[in-house]
């Protein structure tokens, strides 16, 4: 199930704590990418919030995932999970109105 994955930052969030935690990040999410779990990652054009499309079970196991995240163990951000489905509607496109 794809589940798109919406940051926000925590209360008391500093520059300085997101930048001790920079390099750590970029590596999990890297590993991440490359097992498969993590499909797109994007930020934001408004602000400084990144947006993710993950590859699970349901949205637990997204959460889990997501919660080996340096800057989330460190309680810096968190996530709005929300599973997606794709759109039906095309269907409509081939019924036969005969």
């Amino acid at each position: 199930m794809k589940i798109l994955a919406i940051e926000h930052e925590l209360p008391g969030a500093s520059a300085d704590a997101f930048a001790q935690h920079g390099q750590v990040e970029a590596r999990r999410v890297w590993a991440l990418v490359q097992a498969g779990v993590i499909r797109e990652t994007y930020f934001r054009a408004d602000r400084a919030e990144a947006i993710l499309i993950l590859e699970c079970a349901g949205v637990a196991e997204a959460q889990a995932v997501l919660d080996t995240l340096p800057l989330v163990r460190a309680g810096l951000i968190a996530f709005d999970l929300i599973p997606l489905v794709a759109y039906p509607g095309f269907a409509r496109l081939f019924d036969d109105e005969a």
